[in-house]
């Protein structure tokens, strides 16, 4: 068994109790003697909401100072992955294992008139055409979060990920993606890190990726907390 404690980082309209409390996650990791390390990023559950683009620069640093000096493993959804596998890749030594979940091939896609188009949902309210967008923002309403503060999380200014940077996470992945994820495949991803597999969920898209028991069995028994 091992004892890392686990850091768990929440998707874009989320929360931790939402999240992560909700499906089961915390009293799970709980009951197999592991210490959850609970984040709230920028502009969701219990944290500040500002409505200042800038103020989410550099986001991976919410996650960042919740870590204590000695290596954690690290579960995080959509945005949450993005964010553990950029600090992963900057410092490698602060992790154990990774789980990430619900991404894969969007990480290398060209989305810049998705994302605005979703900003421009949380902040005025999604058209009857755009899907998409509606889906995240009942999902987001759901979870309790002020979608202005949503918005400028999504026009934060950023660098895209790459296969050079995604080098860097020598530690070992998982890569969780239900079938029906919109993110997916997760082949390009499994592909540009050193040392990941991935589990395919049959079924399952996107927001539900991260509470299907399937995922939650698969990534427990990856960080030996079953």
């Amino acid at each position: 068994m091992r004892s890392e404690p686990v850091v768990l980082v929440h998707g874009l309209g989320s929360s931790f109790d939402h999240g992560w409390r909700q499906p089961g996650w915390v009293d799970l990791l709980a009951d197999a003697g592991k210490t959850v390390i609970p984040v709230d990023l920028l502009g969701h559950g219990n944290a500040e909401k500002p409505h200042d683009p800038e103020a989410y620069t550099n986001l991976e640093t919410c996650v960042a100072d919740a870590l204590p000096d000695e290596p954690v493993d690290g579960i995080g959804f959509s945005l949450g992955a993005q964010l553990l596998l950029r600090l992963a890749a900057a410092d490698p030594k602060r992790f154990g294992k990774l789980v990430v979940i619900g991404v894969g091939a969007n990480l290398f896609r060209e989305e810049d008139a998705r994302v605005a188009d979703l900003a421009d949902a949380f902040e005025h309210g999604a058209s009857d055409e755009d899907v998409y967008s509606q889906v995240f923002v009942r999902f987001a309403e759901g979870a309790g979060n002020d979608t202005k503060a949503l918005a400028a999380c999504l026009r934060r200014p950023w660098e895209p990920l790459t296969n050079e940077l995604l080098s860097g996470v020598i530690v070992p992945v998982l890569v969780i993606m239900g079938d029906r994820d919109f993110a997916g495949p997760p082949d390009p991803l499994v592909d540009a890190l050193p040392d990941a597999r991935a589990v395919r969920i049959p079924g399952i898209d996107h927001f539900r990726s991260a509470s299907d028991f399937h995922s939650i069995d698969a990534a427990l028994e990856f960080l030996e907390a079953v």
